[in-house]
């Protein structure tokens, strides 16, 4: 049977072709912008990797928080929530939900940029 390769395996073969082929062969604005494509490649990785994770754990918490229907989708429940939010449902003191930002924040720091110094601090604060 062939197997394709995952998208996964892709994204990194992409991203290994710039790092070890394109970016020492070019110079100036070229190899910036063959950075950015690498970094761009390498957000996507994590995404695939962390995501899915991520994404379920957010769906998760919003279940429980605002007591919804288990087949809601993860962007069905975001935009409840906002509405919560913005008709005073929720607010600051409503349990678990500056801990579900919170936590929902990071998860998504890891993906976009987890070497930020602030991410250590709150991984470390929780």
């Amino acid at each position: 049977m062939h197997e394709h390769p995952s998208l996964s395996e892709l994204v990194s073969a992409v991203k290994s072709f710039i790092d070890d082929s394109a970016v020492p062969a070019l110079a100036g604005h070229a190899a910036f912008h063959a950075r950015v494509a690498s970094n761009v490649l390498a957000i996507v990785q994590r995404e695939l990797a962390l995501g899915p994770a991520a994404t379920e754990g957010e769906r998760t918490r919003l279940l429980a928080l605002l007591k919804a229907d288990p087949g809601s989708s993860a962007g069905d429940l975001n935009l409840a929530l906002c509405a919560a939010i913005r008709d005073g449902i929720l607010d600051a003191r409503s349990p678990g939900l500056l801990e579900h930002l919170k936590t929902t924040a990071f998860d998504q720091l890891k993906i976009d940029q987890p070497q930020y110094s602030g991410a250590f601090r709150f991984d470390e604060a929780t």
